[in-house]
Protein backbone atom coordinates (compact mmCIF):
# COMPACT_ATOMS: atom_id res chain seq x y z
CA UNK A 1 0.00 0.00 0.00
CA UNK A 2 1.25 3.57 -1.31
CA UNK A 3 0.75 6.49 0.81
CA UNK A 4 -2.41 8.84 0.32
CA UNK A 5 -0.22 10.99 -1.76
CA UNK A 6 0.74 8.17 -3.85
CA UNK A 7 -2.45 6.27 -4.13
CA UNK A 8 -4.57 9.44 -5.12
CA UNK A 9 -1.88 10.82 -7.83
CA UNK A 10 -1.84 7.27 -9.49
CA UNK A 11 -5.06 7.49 -9.83
CA UNK A 12 -5.21 10.92 -11.53
CA UNK A 13 -2.17 9.57 -13.98
CA UNK A 14 -4.03 6.63 -14.95
CA UNK A 15 -7.58 8.15 -15.11
CA UNK A 16 -5.13 10.91 -17.67
CA UNK A 17 -4.09 7.71 -19.87
CA UNK A 18 -7.30 5.97 -20.09
CA UNK A 19 -10.24 5.72 -21.46
CA UNK A 20 -12.45 7.06 -24.84
CA UNK A 21 -10.29 10.51 -24.88
CA UNK A 22 -7.21 10.26 -22.95
CA UNK A 23 -3.52 11.64 -23.54
CA UNK A 24 -0.55 8.97 -24.78
CA UNK A 25 1.71 9.25 -21.81
CA UNK A 26 1.96 11.41 -19.05
CA UNK A 27 4.67 12.27 -16.35
CA UNK A 28 4.56 14.04 -12.99
CA UNK A 29 6.42 14.35 -10.06
CA UNK A 30 5.84 16.79 -6.51
CA UNK A 31 8.90 18.26 -4.26
CA UNK A 32 9.36 19.89 -1.56
CA UNK A 33 13.00 21.57 -0.36
CA UNK A 34 14.08 18.64 0.81
CA UNK A 35 13.17 15.37 -1.24
CA UNK A 36 10.98 14.23 -4.08
CA UNK A 37 7.22 13.34 -2.44
CA UNK A 38 5.37 11.48 -5.81
CA UNK A 39 7.33 10.61 -9.09
CA UNK A 40 4.93 9.11 -11.30
CA UNK A 41 4.31 8.01 -15.33
CA UNK A 42 1.65 6.40 -17.37
CA UNK A 43 0.88 5.33 -20.77
CA UNK A 44 3.34 5.20 -23.46
CA UNK A 45 6.01 7.68 -24.75
CA UNK A 46 3.98 6.91 -28.67
CA UNK A 47 0.41 6.21 -29.44
CA UNK A 48 0.75 2.81 -31.02
CA UNK A 49 3.91 1.85 -30.06
CA UNK A 50 5.06 -0.52 -26.85
CA UNK A 51 7.48 1.85 -24.83
CA UNK A 52 6.13 3.05 -21.47
CA UNK A 53 6.20 6.72 -20.49
CA UNK A 54 8.77 6.37 -17.51
CA UNK A 55 9.70 9.35 -15.29
CA UNK A 56 13.07 9.68 -16.71
CA UNK A 57 11.31 10.26 -20.14
CA UNK A 58 12.37 13.35 -21.89
CA UNK A 59 9.93 15.78 -23.27
CA UNK A 60 10.22 19.66 -25.35
CA UNK A 61 8.94 22.11 -22.19
CA UNK A 62 8.55 24.76 -24.76
CA UNK A 63 7.72 27.83 -22.48
CA UNK A 64 8.53 26.18 -19.39
CA UNK A 65 12.06 27.29 -21.03
CA UNK A 66 11.20 31.01 -19.51
CA UNK A 67 11.74 30.93 -16.30
CA UNK A 68 15.16 28.96 -16.89
CA UNK A 69 16.37 32.28 -19.01
CA UNK A 70 14.85 34.45 -16.38
CA UNK A 71 17.32 32.78 -14.00
CA UNK A 72 20.31 33.56 -16.30
CA UNK A 73 19.74 36.87 -16.69
CA UNK A 74 18.98 37.42 -13.09
CA UNK A 75 22.70 36.24 -12.41
CA UNK A 76 24.17 38.76 -14.48
CA UNK A 77 21.59 41.07 -12.17
CA UNK A 78 23.30 40.43 -9.51
CA UNK A 79 26.64 40.37 -10.57
CA UNK A 80 25.92 43.83 -11.74
CA UNK A 81 26.69 43.46 -15.98
CA UNK A 82 22.88 43.61 -16.69
CA UNK A 83 20.65 46.34 -15.84
CA UNK A 84 16.70 45.72 -15.86
CA UNK A 85 16.03 49.28 -17.04
CA UNK A 86 18.61 50.43 -19.47
CA UNK A 87 17.55 50.37 -22.87
CA UNK A 88 18.13 46.64 -23.92
CA UNK A 89 19.76 48.24 -26.95
CA UNK A 90 22.69 48.71 -25.08
CA UNK A 91 23.26 45.13 -25.34
CA UNK A 92 21.56 43.98 -28.57
CA UNK A 93 22.01 46.61 -30.94
CA UNK A 94 19.09 45.34 -33.40
CA UNK A 95 16.44 45.77 -30.29
CA UNK A 96 16.61 49.53 -31.26
CA UNK A 97 15.43 48.97 -34.66
CA UNK A 98 11.78 47.15 -33.99
CA UNK A 99 8.90 49.24 -34.87
CA UNK A 100 5.37 49.71 -33.23
CA UNK A 101 2.89 47.64 -35.85
CA UNK A 102 -0.70 49.82 -36.03
CA UNK A 103 -2.17 48.08 -38.80
CA UNK A 104 -2.33 47.51 -42.32
CA UNK A 105 -2.70 49.51 -45.49
CA UNK A 106 -4.96 49.00 -48.38
CA UNK A 107 -2.47 46.99 -50.20
CA UNK A 108 -2.10 44.63 -47.19
CA UNK A 109 0.99 45.87 -46.40
CA UNK A 110 2.04 46.71 -42.33
CA UNK A 111 1.85 50.22 -41.38
CA UNK A 112 4.94 50.95 -38.87
CA UNK A 113 6.00 53.42 -36.96
CA UNK A 114 8.68 54.26 -34.45
CA UNK A 115 8.43 53.29 -30.60
CA UNK A 116 7.73 56.16 -28.14
CA UNK A 117 10.24 54.63 -26.04
CA UNK A 118 13.25 51.86 -26.08
CA UNK A 119 12.63 48.14 -24.84
CA UNK A 120 14.55 47.53 -21.55
CA UNK A 121 15.30 43.72 -20.37
CA UNK A 122 12.44 44.59 -17.48
CA UNK A 123 9.73 44.81 -19.78
CA UNK A 124 10.94 41.68 -21.38
CA UNK A 125 10.83 39.39 -18.15
CA UNK A 126 7.54 41.13 -18.09
CA UNK A 127 6.15 40.71 -21.44
CA UNK A 128 5.54 44.19 -21.72
CA UNK A 129 8.02 45.18 -24.05
CA UNK A 130 5.39 44.51 -26.90
CA UNK A 131 6.11 41.64 -28.75
CA UNK A 132 3.71 38.42 -28.80
CA UNK A 133 3.17 35.14 -30.69
CA UNK A 134 1.98 34.41 -34.32
CA UNK A 135 -0.85 31.80 -32.74
CA UNK A 136 -2.10 34.42 -30.10
CA UNK A 137 -2.37 37.64 -32.75
CA UNK A 138 -4.13 38.37 -36.00
CA UNK A 139 -1.24 40.90 -37.18
CA UNK A 140 1.67 38.85 -36.15
CA UNK A 141 -0.33 35.95 -38.04
CA UNK A 142 -1.21 37.71 -41.36
CA UNK A 143 2.78 38.63 -41.46
CA UNK A 144 3.45 34.62 -41.42
CA UNK A 145 0.73 34.25 -43.82
CA UNK A 146 1.35 37.03 -46.14
CA UNK A 147 4.55 38.70 -45.75
CA UNK A 148 7.17 35.44 -44.61
CA UNK A 149 7.75 35.96 -41.52
CA UNK A 150 9.15 32.68 -40.18
CA UNK A 151 7.07 30.92 -37.55
CA UNK A 152 8.79 30.84 -34.26
CA UNK A 153 9.36 27.10 -34.26
CA UNK A 154 12.04 27.86 -37.00
CA UNK A 155 14.11 29.05 -34.33
CA UNK A 156 15.45 31.53 -36.69
CA UNK A 157 16.22 35.06 -35.73
CA UNK A 158 13.78 36.06 -38.16
CA UNK A 159 11.22 34.70 -36.16
CA UNK A 160 11.48 36.71 -33.61
CA UNK A 161 12.60 40.26 -35.51
CA UNK A 162 8.65 41.01 -35.16
CA UNK A 163 6.86 44.74 -35.15
CA UNK A 164 5.61 45.53 -31.88
CA UNK A 165 1.80 45.14 -30.89
CA UNK A 166 2.03 48.36 -28.48
CA UNK A 167 4.61 50.89 -27.15
CA UNK A 168 7.07 49.28 -25.02
CA UNK A 169 5.56 49.21 -21.13
CA UNK A 170 1.71 49.62 -22.09
CA UNK A 171 0.61 47.02 -22.39
CA UNK A 172 1.10 42.83 -21.46
CA UNK A 173 1.30 40.77 -24.73
CA UNK A 174 2.51 37.12 -24.32
CA UNK A 175 5.37 36.46 -26.90
CA UNK A 176 8.76 36.25 -28.20
CA UNK A 177 9.91 38.79 -25.09
CA UNK A 178 12.27 36.04 -23.42
CA UNK A 179 13.86 34.76 -26.75
CA UNK A 180 14.51 38.42 -26.79
CA UNK A 181 15.99 38.34 -23.68
CA UNK A 182 18.35 35.35 -23.98
CA UNK A 183 20.02 37.34 -26.51
CA UNK A 184 20.41 39.73 -24.12
CA UNK A 185 22.27 37.10 -22.00
CA UNK A 186 24.18 35.88 -24.75
CA UNK A 187 25.50 39.41 -25.50
CA UNK A 188 26.64 39.89 -22.03
CA UNK A 189 28.11 36.69 -21.30
CA UNK A 190 29.97 36.49 -24.30
CA UNK A 191 28.75 32.81 -24.81
CA UNK A 192 25.66 31.15 -26.30
CA UNK A 193 22.72 30.45 -24.21
CA UNK A 194 23.14 26.88 -24.54
CA UNK A 195 26.47 27.15 -22.46
CA UNK A 196 25.62 29.97 -19.83
CA UNK A 197 22.81 27.73 -18.99
CA UNK A 198 24.71 24.52 -18.94
CA UNK A 199 27.63 26.19 -17.05
CA UNK A 200 25.60 28.30 -14.54
CA UNK A 201 22.10 26.27 -14.00
CA UNK A 202 22.05 22.72 -15.36
CA UNK A 203 25.79 21.44 -13.67
CA UNK A 204 25.54 23.19 -10.42
CA UNK A 205 21.56 21.48 -10.28
CA UNK A 206 22.58 18.21 -11.80
CA UNK A 207 20.34 19.08 -14.55
CA UNK A 208 22.00 16.50 -16.65
CA UNK A 209 19.19 15.95 -19.48
CA UNK A 210 18.29 19.50 -20.06
CA UNK A 211 19.64 21.38 -23.08
CA UNK A 212 19.13 22.48 -26.36
CA UNK A 213 20.15 19.41 -28.51
CA UNK A 214 18.75 16.33 -27.81
CA UNK A 215 21.72 13.66 -27.26
CA UNK A 216 22.15 10.28 -28.13
CA UNK A 217 21.07 9.04 -24.50
CA UNK A 218 18.22 11.60 -24.33
CA UNK A 219 16.78 10.36 -28.11
CA UNK A 220 16.55 7.12 -26.59
CA UNK A 221 13.50 8.43 -24.00
CA UNK A 222 12.52 10.70 -26.24
CA UNK A 223 8.49 11.14 -26.00
CA UNK A 224 7.04 11.92 -29.46
CA UNK A 225 4.91 15.14 -29.72
CA UNK A 226 0.56 14.40 -30.31
CA UNK A 227 -2.02 15.93 -32.67
CA UNK A 228 -5.59 15.94 -31.26
CA UNK A 229 -7.86 16.18 -33.92
CA UNK A 230 -11.14 17.54 -33.56
CA UNK A 231 -12.75 14.46 -32.89
CA UNK A 232 -10.08 14.13 -29.78
CA UNK A 233 -8.35 11.68 -31.55
CA UNK A 234 -4.70 11.82 -31.43
CA UNK A 235 -2.27 11.60 -34.05
CA UNK A 236 1.91 11.29 -33.27
CA UNK A 237 4.03 13.73 -34.85
CA UNK A 238 7.44 12.02 -34.84
CA UNK A 239 9.12 14.60 -37.16
CA UNK A 240 7.93 17.29 -34.88
CA UNK A 241 11.13 18.63 -33.09
CA UNK A 242 12.86 21.91 -32.26
CA UNK A 243 15.70 22.38 -35.21
CA UNK A 244 18.57 20.54 -33.76
CA UNK A 245 21.30 23.04 -35.44
CA UNK A 246 18.83 26.48 -34.59
CA UNK A 247 20.36 29.53 -35.42
CA UNK A 248 18.76 30.94 -31.93
CA UNK A 249 18.70 29.48 -28.75
CA UNK A 250 15.42 30.32 -27.84
CA UNK A 251 15.53 31.40 -24.32
CA UNK A 252 11.57 31.28 -24.90
CA UNK A 253 11.21 27.57 -25.85
CA UNK A 254 13.61 25.79 -26.82
CA UNK A 255 14.77 23.35 -24.02
CA UNK A 256 14.52 19.52 -24.05
CA UNK A 257 14.44 18.20 -20.35
CA UNK A 258 12.99 15.66 -18.17
CA UNK A 259 10.43 16.41 -15.66
CA UNK A 260 13.22 15.08 -12.73
CA UNK A 261 15.67 17.74 -14.34
CA UNK A 262 13.24 20.35 -14.01
CA UNK A 263 12.08 19.09 -10.51
CA UNK A 264 15.89 20.27 -9.22
CA UNK A 265 15.02 23.36 -10.34
CA UNK A 266 12.15 23.83 -9.07
CA UNK A 267 13.67 22.42 -5.17
CA UNK A 268 16.39 25.21 -5.60
CA UNK A 269 14.04 28.22 -6.07
CA UNK A 270 12.07 26.67 -2.97
CA UNK A 271 15.49 26.77 -1.24
CA UNK A 272 15.98 30.55 -1.85
CA UNK A 273 18.50 29.93 -4.98
CA UNK A 274 20.82 26.91 -3.53
CA UNK A 275 21.35 24.16 -5.39
CA UNK A 276 22.56 20.49 -4.66
CA UNK A 277 25.81 21.05 -5.60
CA UNK A 278 26.38 24.86 -5.19
CA UNK A 279 24.19 28.08 -4.93
CA UNK A 280 22.32 29.63 -7.97
CA UNK A 281 20.60 32.79 -7.34
CA UNK A 282 20.60 34.70 -3.56
CA UNK A 283 18.10 34.60 -1.72
CA UNK A 284 17.28 38.28 -2.08
CA UNK A 285 17.19 37.34 -5.86
CA UNK A 286 14.85 34.71 -6.10
CA UNK A 287 12.39 36.67 -3.80
CA UNK A 288 12.89 39.35 -6.52
CA UNK A 289 11.90 37.39 -8.91
CA UNK A 290 8.71 35.78 -7.11
CA UNK A 291 7.46 40.09 -6.93
CA UNK A 292 4.88 41.50 -8.82
CA UNK A 293 6.10 43.46 -11.50
CA UNK A 294 3.34 44.75 -13.15
CA UNK A 295 1.97 46.66 -10.46
CA UNK A 296 -1.82 47.46 -11.27
CA UNK A 297 -1.64 45.49 -14.68
CA UNK A 298 -2.95 42.18 -14.61
CA UNK A 299 -1.95 39.25 -17.21
CA UNK A 300 -4.65 38.82 -19.58
CA UNK A 301 -6.23 35.17 -20.91
CA UNK A 302 -4.49 34.25 -24.47
CA UNK A 303 -6.92 33.89 -27.10
CA UNK A 304 -5.75 31.50 -30.02
CA UNK A 305 -5.27 32.41 -33.71
CA UNK A 306 -4.30 28.94 -34.66
CA UNK A 307 -6.53 26.06 -32.77
CA UNK A 308 -4.07 23.78 -33.89
CA UNK A 309 -1.66 24.56 -31.65
CA UNK A 310 -3.13 26.68 -28.80
CA UNK A 311 -6.52 26.48 -27.48
CA UNK A 312 -8.11 29.84 -25.56
CA UNK A 313 -6.39 29.47 -22.50
CA UNK A 314 -6.64 30.83 -18.89
CA UNK A 315 -5.43 29.86 -15.69
CA UNK A 316 -7.86 29.35 -13.10
CA UNK A 317 -10.13 32.59 -14.96
CA UNK A 318 -11.92 33.81 -11.36
CA UNK A 319 -8.78 35.19 -9.83
CA UNK A 320 -6.72 37.98 -11.18
CA UNK A 321 -3.09 37.11 -12.15
CA UNK A 322 0.44 39.04 -12.03
CA UNK A 323 3.62 38.52 -13.69
CA UNK A 324 6.89 38.75 -12.00
CA UNK A 325 10.62 37.27 -13.12
CA UNK A 326 10.10 35.08 -15.27
CA UNK A 327 6.72 33.41 -13.93
CA UNK A 328 2.64 34.02 -13.66
CA UNK A 329 1.91 34.68 -10.04
CA UNK A 330 -1.82 33.72 -8.69
CA UNK A 331 -3.24 37.43 -6.88
CA UNK A 332 -5.45 35.12 -4.48
CA UNK A 333 -5.91 31.29 -3.69
CA UNK A 334 -6.48 29.31 -6.24
CA UNK A 335 -9.50 26.32 -6.28
CA UNK A 336 -6.66 24.01 -6.44
CA UNK A 337 -5.49 24.88 -3.02
CA UNK A 338 -2.63 26.74 -4.64
CA UNK A 339 -1.63 30.07 -2.24
CA UNK A 340 -1.90 33.23 -3.32
CA UNK A 341 1.53 34.61 -4.64
CA UNK A 342 2.64 31.26 -5.61
CA UNK A 343 4.49 31.15 -8.97
CA UNK A 344 4.00 28.69 -11.78
CA UNK A 345 3.90 28.48 -16.22
CA UNK A 346 3.43 25.96 -18.73
CA UNK A 347 4.87 24.65 -21.70
CA UNK A 348 3.41 24.52 -25.60
CA UNK A 349 2.76 20.94 -25.13
CA UNK A 350 0.79 20.52 -22.10
CA UNK A 351 3.46 20.71 -19.60
CA UNK A 352 2.08 22.51 -16.46
CA UNK A 353 4.33 23.57 -13.32
CA UNK A 354 3.72 25.67 -9.77
CA UNK A 355 6.00 26.59 -7.17
CA UNK A 356 4.53 27.24 -4.02
CA UNK A 357 7.69 29.00 -1.78
CA UNK A 358 5.07 29.61 1.18
CA UNK A 359 4.27 25.66 1.91
CA UNK A 360 7.48 24.65 0.63
CA UNK A 361 5.62 22.35 -2.33
CA UNK A 362 6.20 22.26 -5.89
CA UNK A 363 5.04 20.31 -9.16
CA UNK A 364 5.22 19.58 -12.26
CA UNK A 365 2.73 18.16 -15.37
CA UNK A 366 3.74 16.88 -18.38
CA UNK A 367 2.21 15.53 -21.78
CA UNK A 368 3.34 15.98 -24.86
CA UNK A 369 0.54 16.87 -27.05
CA UNK A 370 -1.02 19.74 -28.59
CA UNK A 371 -3.04 22.16 -28.96
CA UNK A 372 -2.05 23.53 -25.27
CA UNK A 373 -4.86 23.65 -23.03
CA UNK A 374 -6.08 20.27 -24.27
CA UNK A 375 -8.96 19.71 -22.36
CA UNK A 376 -7.91 16.14 -20.99
CA UNK A 377 -4.18 17.59 -20.48
CA UNK A 378 -5.25 20.65 -18.57
CA UNK A 379 -8.37 19.23 -16.97
CA UNK A 380 -6.21 16.12 -15.44
CA UNK A 381 -3.34 18.36 -14.87
CA UNK A 382 -5.71 20.66 -12.34
CA UNK A 383 -6.90 17.28 -10.90
CA UNK A 384 -3.56 16.12 -9.74
CA UNK A 385 -2.62 19.57 -8.31
CA UNK A 386 -5.92 19.36 -6.48
CA UNK A 387 -4.70 15.94 -4.92
CA UNK A 388 -1.40 17.34 -3.89
CA UNK A 389 -2.78 19.83 -2.14
CA UNK A 390 -6.07 17.47 -0.54
CA UNK A 391 -3.32 15.18 0.77
CA UNK A 392 -1.35 17.57 2.51
CA UNK A 393 -4.52 19.13 4.53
Amino acid sequence: MGTPLQNRCDQVLAKATSGQTRVPGVVAMVTDPNEMLYQGAAGVRTLGQEDPMTTDTVVCIFSCTKAITGTAAMQLVEEGRLELDVPAKKYVPELGDIKVIEGFDSSGNPILRPPKRDITTRMLMLHTAGFGYEFLNEDYLRLLSEHGQPSIITCSKASITSPLLFDPGEGWAYGVNMDWCGQVVERIAGKGLDQVMKERIFEPLGMNDTGFFITDGMRERLAVLHQRGEDGSLTPLPDLQLPQEPEVFMGGQGLYSTVGDYMRFIRMLLNKGQGEAGRVLKPETVAQMADNGLGARKITPLQTTIPSLCNDAEFFPEITKSWGYSFMINDEQAPTGRPAGALGWAGLANSYYWIDQQNGLGGFWTTQVLPFADEVSFTNYLEFETAVYGCRQ
